[in-house]
């Protein structure tokens, strides 16, 4: 999608209260000799309650790392140095394993980049998804699986009763996706769905498609939700906020449109002359 031509969504509401807060988060890489290499730099960014945010910047420039350190699934090399992610006004950061296991699926969810990869290949999509609403939600397992060929028929995936006995080498990439959108955004019942690179692999017309169906369950569920992206007409048709990235900084927030239109940092204007030309980074 070109920048040039996507539609640019309204601002997002200016009472919108934060769901989510990361106040001066930092952190490095620590290697086997024990010398640290900082990434992360006093980042901090809101997501507001109800409002589809985008996290964008080229590869390498800290977003996934910063949307893992909110569910604590970091790369085990991470050292936070200083810093809050706050939900609720509780510090996530401060939570412990068990802890964390409460907050992720039932109050945050995410879908990643591979969706085959992050769907277990032993077990029917239909299963994986019952499993993990009676895990959250304690229901049986008849009623599970009802659930779960609702929520595969929910994301326009046909005939779901069928493919809900299917398993994922019998899914097409953008069928798989769906599928974890369907886990992370029905199943789980998030407050906030965290998306790092929904569409990356997929052709043109089932990208549109994966953003369009994001976008409908964003806007009905009354979801926060954070896309994690480099593409910037992505954000453009689809996002109210968002935050910059370049090099472990934020860089830059604002409104779409304010972003689109008036950027004020110039990376934040690089990416977008590099976008309008289809050579911005994937």
């Amino acid at each position: 999608m070109n920048v040039a031509t996507a539609p640019i969504v309204a601002a997002a509401p200016l009472n919108a209260a934060p769901l989510l807060e990361i106040e001066n988060y930092s952190g490095s890489f620590r290697a086997r000799n024990g010398d640290l290499t900082p990434v992360l730099y006093n980042v901090s960014l809101q997501l507001k309650t109800g409002v589809i945010t985008a996290v964008v910047g080229e590869t390498g420039s800290g977003k996934t790392l910063v949307a893992s350190s909110i569910l604590g699934i970091q790369p085990a090399t991470f050292v936070r140095t200083s810093g809050r992610i706050l939900l609720g006004g509780v510090d996530l950061v401060s939570l412990d394993e068990k802890g964390l296991r409460k907050i992720r699926g039932g109050q945050i969810s995410m879908v990643f980049q591979d969706a085959r990869a992050a769907l277990n290949p032993m077990f029917t999509v239909g299963r994986q998804l019952a499993d993990v609403h009676q895990r959250l939600h304690g229901s049986g397992k008849a009623e599970a699986m009802e659930a779960a060929v609702d929520a595969i028929r929910r994301v326009h995936i046909p005939e779901p009763a069928r493919r809900a006995r299917q398993y994922p080498h019998e899914f097409s990439g953008g069928m798989a996706q769906r599928a974890m959108i369907a886990m992370a955004a029905l199943i789980c019942e998030p407050q906030l769905l965290i998306l790092d690179e929904p569409t990356t692999g997929l052709d043109v017309t089932i990208q549109s498609e994966i953003m369009d169906l994001i976008l409908e369950l964003s806007r009905s569920r009354g979801l926060t939700t954070c896309l994690i992206t480099h593409d910037l007409g992505v954000v453009a048709a689809t996002c109210e906020e968002v935050v910059v990235m370049n090099a472990g900084r934020v860089v830059e927030t604002g409104s779409a449109e304010t972003i689109f239109t008036a950027a004020k940092d110039g990376y934040t204007r690089k990416l977008l002359a590099a976008s309008q030309l289809g050579e911005m980074a994937a």
